[in-house]
């Protein structure tokens, strides 16, 4: 396989295989969604941060607050896909994680999952701790237009 696997990068490259796709070898819709996370816990880990230990670590927690995925072509069983995050939107307080699907540089499909910043103690809302903010504004910019 040639796909990339660089998790500093926020970059995962797969293959699908038959337990990935429906039964006439289409992708399963579920299978972004675990790709989404696996990029994503992989690539905080490659920072030097757990989601699991934010609480102790950075004195906050991240809430996942929304998902969604937009299928822009078929992908099948055995196409090789490398799953990019990129940096959707950056604020004070939350941040939203794209994922670009590609299949020979081609966008697939476009993920996404937003995060609210919470202090672990009363869940309000609270700024990005500048460790977090810093990992985040390592990913790149999207490099397609398509809503989620």
């Amino acid at each position: 396989m040639t796909a990339p696997h660089e998790p500093a990068a926020g970059r995962l490259g797969f293959q699908l295989a038959y337990g990935d796709t429906d039964t006439v070898g289409i992708a399963y819709f579920d299978i972004y969604y675990r790709w989404m996370e696996r990029c994503y816990s992989t690539w905080l880990f490659a920072h030097g941060i757990r989601s699991g230990q934010m609480a102790e670590d950075l004195g906050a927690v991240t809430v996942g607050i929304s998902s969604g995925c937009r299928y822009v072509d078929t992908v099948e069983v055995f196409d090789e896909v490398v799953c990019q995050a990129v940096a959707d939107r950056i604020g004070s307080t939350s941040y939203v994680v794209g994922f670009e699907f590609t299949r020979a540089d081609r966008l697939v499909t476009k993920g996404q999952m937003a995060f609210a910043v919470r202090d672990p103690a009363d869940f309000s809302k609270m700024q990005i701790p500048p460790r977090l903010l810093e990992v985040v504004r390592t990913l790149p910019a999207p490099r397609f237009d398509v809503q989620v």
